[in-house]
């Protein structure tokens, strides 16, 4: 095992910015004008069920360590056994305060496993800026932060509510399912008390695909909570309707997708017809499946153009590659691996219908870098209603941020993206993940000032629309 090169924790106030002293310099001042903006966070995995109970989080590990496959999928890979950090075949399981400190005693013994990542860059800023921790974590410090983590999560200070204020979250979005009956949000939305804004995030993936197991229950759950038959095709998408516009009246902004590939090719309605009534017998074949599929790709941005909430894209990823690990520790468990991507053909015939119109937002997301530059930012700097995401969940890391940028400002510029977006299920890692983005941005900008393609007037604007501007406007705030 590595031993840990130093015994205290601190982060430097300078972190990602530039180098050189003269370009730094122009960064800090970027930087101070967007450091303490609030933040808008329009795709997330928090539950809102814990803004309304506002209970103490259990310990230290429930929060900061079982939840995130960011942390558990490098543990694993170096040995660690899933179930000894809290996960079991539903995910996330209660934990008695032995099984606590066996997990996070796991992660400060292997902690030197983060060096160069974003992962530790995220636990240093939590750690010292969030509890004030000076201690680096290691075997043989492990229990003592433990106990400085837990005692500070008793304290009214650390209830979720709390930290919602404390981090200036102006904006959180949830990502919930169409048969959920938003209860959370109508609660938040009708207290008083609570001045933060939160809001549900329709995500109909399952419903789409129609070769899932199971899937023709899920079309009779569909139709009892919509109170719309289902038995046929016409049914279900007016079902799919009716649940946008229950969630809009809840507060939504967006829908959210995710798929093995980008495809939108529309299908003839009785061939839709069809398929989709193959379904329900439970004899639609795979190919079926996949075509009805891509065709309510393009009815979904159909759908948004009529009620305008917002379409986002994070198609690409091979969820669950590990099948062992899915079985024993669920999903979200750090085996999800990306896949290389298409967009150009693949999104050619939803831009083709709906690509300029007024009232369709439309923000693609990949983890496939290799499209940024050459179909992505050229596909939004020609068509009205497509933006590039900001890098997510793999790339959402210092050297993949500096990338996209580099990779898609020459086409098309920063106004075409979508400011940045944490994907996070760490609740107190959020700070942390936004101030990185702005730092990168700050920086990035200062870059183009020292070599005179911007003047610092115009690189100030624009990292103040890059937190507040683009976000708002991208996501219909």
């Amino acid at each position: 095992m590595s031993v840990a090169p130093q015994v205290s924790l601190s982060v430097h106030p300078d972190r990602l910015l530039p180098p050189q002293p003269e370009v730094r310099d122009v960064a800090r001042r970027i930087y101070a004008t967007t450091k303490d903006l609030p933040i808008i966070w329009p795709h997330s995995h928090v539950p809102p069920q814990w803004l309304v109970d506002d209970e103490p989080w259990p310990d230290p590990a429930s929060l900061l360590l079982t939840p995130d496959h960011y942390v558990l999928r490098l543990l694993h890979a170096n040995g660690a056994e899933l179930s000894d950090l809290g996960r079991g075949p539903e995910g996330p399981l209660p934990l008695d305060e032995a099984a606590a400190r066996k997990a996070w005693r796991i992660l400060c013994e292997n902690y030197h496993l983060f060096r160069g990542t974003p992962v530790k860059y995220w636990f240093d800023t939590t750690f010292t800026e969030v509890f004030g921790i000076t201690q680096m974590p290691s075997a043989a410090t492990a229990d003592a932060i433990y106990d400085e983590v837990a005692e500070q999560l008793t304290t009214p200070e650390f209830r979720p509510r709390a930290l919602f204020e404390r981090f200036g979250i102006s904006v959180l979005a949830t990502t919930d399912d169409p048969l959920d009956d938003l209860a959370p949000h109508r609660t938040l939305a009708a207290d008083p008390t609570f001045t933060g804004r939160v809001v549900p995030t329709f995500r109909p993936d399952r419903f789409l695909e129609l070769a899932r197991p199971g899937w023709p229950d899920l079309a009779r759950r569909l139709s009892e909570v919509a109170g719309v038959d289902t038995g046929d095709y016409a049914g279900y998408v007016a079902a799919l309707e009716n649940r946008r516009r229950y969630f809009q009246e809840h507060g939504a902004v967006s829908s959210d997708h995710s798929h093995l590939d980008a495809g939108t090719e529309p299908l003839e309605e009785g061939e839709a017809a069809r398929i989709y009534a193959a379904a329900l017998r439970g004899d639609v074949t795979e190919a079926e499946a996949v075509a009805f599929r891509r065709h309510m790709m393009s009815e979904t941005a159909r759908m948004a153009t009529e009620d305008g909430l917002v379409m986002t894209l994070h198609h690409g990823v091979r969820r669950d590659h590990d099948p062992d690990n899915l079985a024993r520790y669920g999903a979200d468990a750090g085996s999800d691996i990306p896949l290389a991507m298409e967009f150009t053909d693949a999104l050619r015939p939803l831009l083709g219908r709906y690509g300029n119109h007024p009232n369709l937002n439309l923000v693609v997301f990949t983890i496939d870098e290799t499209v940024f530059s050459r179909e992505l930012a050229p596909m939004a700097g020609f068509y009205r209603s497509l933006y590039v995401g900001v890098p997510w969940w793999f790339l959402d890391a210092p050297e993949a941020i500096r990338r996209f940028r580099g990779a898609v400002t020459e086409t098309a510029g920063f106004y075409r993206t979508s400011g940045f977006i944490d994907d996070t299920r760490a609740f107190l890692s959020i700070p942390t993940r936004h101030d990185m983005s702005r730092r990168l941005d700050a920086a990035y900008l200062a870059e183009l000032v020292a070599e005179h393609r911007l003047t610092e007037d115009e690189a100030l604007a624009t990292a103040h629309d890059l937190v507040t501007t683009i976000p708002k406007k991208v996501f219909k705030l």
